[in-house]
């Protein structure tokens, strides 16, 4: 053991630097430190903590009754830092202090409150006031820009195809015209069909409505798909997909300041995921199917087929279309639609219905 050698002791109450004589116990479990008045103080070894690890120096503290204390004991002769580097069994020690995990666990759960508050009631409300007061034309610009990540997605990296064949763009043109002639709609729509074997149809930002082939292979009949089509028509011009594609942009914005930057492209590709998944309230799909059926009641289509696609999507499983699921009662939806009135003229001739269906090939 060394011999005694002095140190410099701060006693955690004052700022007072004291000197003191620093010496092992016989049995060398302890350090005695001898101010120069008054009584000595002994730090078991086992109790001794490292605040500084130096070449030149040591700072030790003492572990005690579950805490840190606030002493301090700075020693700097060589043959004492290394015998209580070897005598000190838990030096290197990190302790957590009494009373840490419920602080913590009180400050996680604060904060977690603090965002669900943020992205559960104030990001809806503040995407409310965005979408009411967006100009139009930034609104379609930023509509391109998310159907352009979703077709990305959809391709997995590349950009999906397009359906374009001549005949199938001149049936779906058709279609969309006989369901909005007469109406006083806010957007020039912009209605494409992505090949991608996804049963889904969804709208986005600014009169973009994206229709996947899934959804035209699955529909049996030309008036099934011009009920969804009318559908999504109903959330472009209610601006659900602007409120739930900024919703979408915000939630990234404030994750990414939690958890890593996410840039302003992730945002979109998950404006664009959430679009997909079409998560709109129960009371934005009711509003969407009344639009639906009125659209389809101008335009003189029936409502049965609308009504036979909520009647087969409960046979779909996992194959349903996604803004469907946010109803667990088709049936209900599909007594709607029936009663809304049935009669009416095919959405499209069978030459036109065949042309769409082939609009990939």
């Amino acid at each position: 053991m060394p011999p005694p050698t002095e140190a410099t002791f701060f006693d955690g109450h004052s700022a007072a630097r004291r000197v003191v004589q620093v010496s092992a116990t016989s049995d060398g479990r302890a350090l005695v430190l001898q101010p120069e008045q008054g009584a000595a103080i002994t730090w078991p070894m086992a109790d001794l903590r490292a605040v500084e690890d130096a070449a030149d120096r040591l700072v030790l503290t003492i572990h005690h009754a579950g805490d840190l204390a606030e002493a301090r004991l700075s020693l700097s002769d060589p043959a004492l830092i290394a015998w209580v580097r070897t005598a000190a069994p838990d030096l290197r020690r990190r302790d957590v202090a009494a009373g840490t995990l419920p602080r913590v666990s009180l400050r996680v759960a604060v904060a977690l409150g603090a965002v669900a508050l943020i992205l559960f009631v104030l990001l809806p409300a503040i995407s409310d006031r965005l979408a009411a007061a967006l100009p139009r034309e930034q609104e379609v610009a930023f509509g391109r820009a998310v159907v352009r990540q979703m077709s990305e997605l959809l391709g997995e990296g590349q950009a999906a195809l397009v359906c374009d064949s001549p005949m199938g763009a001149a049936a779906l043109e058709r279609m969309v015209a006989r369901l909005t002639e007469g109406q006083d709609l806010g957007y020039d729509l912009q209605v494409s069909v992505i090949d991608s074997p996804v049963v889904n149809a969804f709208a986005a930002p600014g009169g973009h409505v994206v229709i996947l082939r899934g959804l035209l292979d699955e529909a049996e009949s030309a008036d099934e798909v011009a009920g969804v089509l009318a559908h999504e028509i109903g959330h472009v011009e209610a601006r659900d997909a602007t409120r739930l594609a900024f919703r979408a942009a915000g939630s990234a914005g404030i994750l990414s300041l939690l958890f890593g930057d996410v840039t302003g492209g992730a945002a979109i590709t998950l404006a664009g995921n959430h679009l997909m998944s079409a998560a709109y309230t129960r009371e934005a799909e009711a509003a969407a199917d009344g639009f639906a059926l009125r659209l389809l009641s101008d335009a003189g289509i029936g409502t049965a087929g609308f009504a036979a696609f909520f009647d087969r999507i409960d046979g779909m499983d996992g194959d349903l279309p996604a803004y469907l699921s946010t109803h667990p009662d088709s049936a209900l939806r599909a007594a709607q639609a029936r009663s809304a009135g049935a009669g009416g003229t095919p959405a499209l001739t069978d030459p036109d219905w065949q042309a769409l269906r082939a609009i990939c090939d």
